[in-house]
């Protein structure tokens, strides 16, 4: 095993090394005093917890150890790969010409758990929906069904199907709970929002799975409910069962393999334990050239274009005669609703004085001149922070949306004046390092 941690060390070592001195990448990264302990040979503890990518001395490519079950991730030659089925994968084209449009975003996370409360102002009632980080489409349809019947509950309240309702934010939350809404029977409804174009939830890779999120136990435990009742809601759209989506051309939502590295990162097993996805299997993942890895494999993970969805709920709100205004919001007074659903996202950080919420910016590179691959994947390469301080998670993930996107970063509390465009580099670099195309 010390051999494999040498050969690790001095190869992601080297990779660096081997940055431009010019490069803000290689300067931000040889600075960084907190990678050098997880790569330390000296101290195995402090190691497991790093992952990241090497090649081994045969030119294959392995993944670094993230959990104690060290054989999880075995230099590919060590693989035992009779006593697993390989799964043969096409790896995304990431030469300079396939890559496309480089796009930031910031997801808006809170601290504990995301606000789904209810809260009396004056004479407004403000139902809170808000904070879900990089899981909004992952929970959205859930946590919508949850705070409306949270308002319904509301004995001291007259909550009608005609009363006016406002809905203050047009991402992915706020559409799903005006849609939600509807299906309640509720009519009388306006969405309000600084923009509805070319928002964060247009930008969302498409993978059904809580990332981005830093939930306490209890509020991990709602949001695994919210994750299961948000399945049954695509898996309606798949099986046809949506007659608002069945009149469209494209539904957006479709099942397709997933692949992660262990069970844990996953965080599938609610679903699982639901009846809804099937058990994952471990596999062999091999890309046909070198790159090959020990990963576990669901079958059924729930792929969302996010862009087509979007411009679905907009068609499905609109022949309902649901208004869209738009307007920068200082305050609820400004709002002419006694029922408000606050779905601001990050702007709630403000709009209700919320000091739990965070920015959490993310990093994608659209592909294009390229057929889209049918899966999705998506592997963790260690937490640091950057040379602003900044905690920094990275991964690589690559998503079936248009021709193919690839990913990413989590980074905490980075917002659009600290924009780490030194960030895209690395992960093109770290995507054609782990898809075997360096």
């Amino acid at each position: 095993m010390k051999s494999w941690i040498n050969r690790a060390t001095n190869w992601y070592q080297s990779v660096f090394n081997r940055l431009p001195a010019a490069s803000p990448v290689a300067t931000s990264r040889r600075v960084n005093t907190q990678v050098q302990p997880m790569l330390s040979n000296d101290n195995y503890d402090s190691y497991l917890p790093f992952s990241g990518l090497f090649r081994t001395q045969t030119g294959n490519l392995a993944l670094m150890p993230t959990t104690e079950d060290e054989s999880a991730y075995l230099p590919s030659e060590q693989l035992d790969t009779g006593s697993l089925p390989v799964v043969n994968l096409t790896p995304p084209k990431l030469d300079d010409n396939y890559l496309g449009q480089q796009i930031d975003c910031y997801r808006p996370m809170r601290d504990g758990s995301p606000n789904m409360s209810i809260e009396f102002i004056g004479d407004q009632v403000i139902a809170h929906n808000y904070g879900h980080g990089g899981s909004g489409w992952t929970i959205g349809p859930g946590c919508a069904d949850y705070v409306i019947k949270q308002m319904q509950a509301e004995k001291k309240i007259n909550f009608k199907h005609d009363s006016k309702i406002s809905v203050i934010g047009a991402g992915v939350i706020g559409l799903m709970t005006a849609y939600y809404l509807l299906k309640e029977g509720y009519y009388n409804i306006e969405i309000i929002a600084a923009d509805f174009e070319h928002l964060a939830s247009h930008n969302a890779g498409g993978l059904l799975a809580p990332v981005s999120m830093n939930n306490d136990p209890k509020g991990q435990e709602l949001v695994e409910k919210m994750c299961v009742n948000s399945y049954r809601f695509y898996q309606q759209i798949v099986d046809k069962r949506n007659d608002d989506f069945n009149k469209l051309p494209k539904t957006g939502v479709k099942v397709v393999p997933v692949y992660f590295q262990n069970k844990q990162e996953a965080a599938l097993e609610s679903l699982v334990d639901a009846k809804l996805m099937k058990p994952s299997r471990d596999v062999i993942v091999d890309f046909g050239n070198g790159a090959q890895y020990k990963m576990v494999e669901f079958l059924d993970g729930i792929f969302i274009d996010t862009y087509e969805v979007m411009y679905s709920l907009h068609l499905i709100l609109e022949e309902k005669n649901i208004k869209f205004t738009k307007k920068q919001l200082q305050s609820f007074g400004e709002v002419d609703s006694t029922f408000i659903f606050n779905c601001a996202g990050m702007g709630a950080q403000e709009l209700n004085n919320d000091k739990n919420m965070r920015s959490v910016q993310g990093h994608l590179c659209m592909l294009k001149q390229q057929t889209p691959l049918d899966y999705m994947i998506l592997i963790y390469l260690g937490e640091d922070e950057n040379n602003l301080g900044q905690k920094r998670k990275k991964s690589v993930y690559y998503m079936p949306k248009s021709s193919g996107v690839i990913g990413g970063t989590f980074i905490e509390d980075a917002d659009s004046q600290t924009p780490n465009e030194e960030e895209f580099d690395q992960l093109i670099s770290n995507a054609r390092l782990f898809f075997g195309r360096s």
